[in-house]
């Protein structure tokens, strides 16, 4: 049962890739079509990181992790660099569980 749900995911991206390659240029050039491939990969990302620092399985929460998410974006508001961002915020979430237990 495992091999078939593998196998059939396999073909299912095949088929999807294929079915992103098929498109005509005529219709990937619609400013449209192009303004919205530009923002899904950030609507993804987006909803990623909301997913892992405000969800706890199916309860909603708010702890470290959501206070070292808006360190980052502190941080990316100012400007500093990416390394930066990252540090800062897992420096955060991490003094804030060592204080809080």
């Amino acid at each position: 049962m495992i091999w078939a749900a593998v196998l059939g995911a396999g073909v299912g991206c095949y088929l999807l890739k294929l079915a992103g390659l098929s498109v005509p240029p005529q219709v990937l050039e619609q400013p449209l079509v192009s303004r919205v491939a530009d923002l899904i990969p950030v609507a993804l990302l987006a909803a990623l990181v909301a997913v892992q620092v405000l969800a706890d399985g199916s309860r909603l929460v708010l702890d470290e992790r959501a206070a070292g998410l808006g360190a980052a974006v502190v941080l990316l508001v100012l400007r500093a660099p990416f390394l930066v961002v990252v540090a800062g915020a897992a420096l955060t979430a991490a003094l804030l569980r060592l204080v809080g237990g």
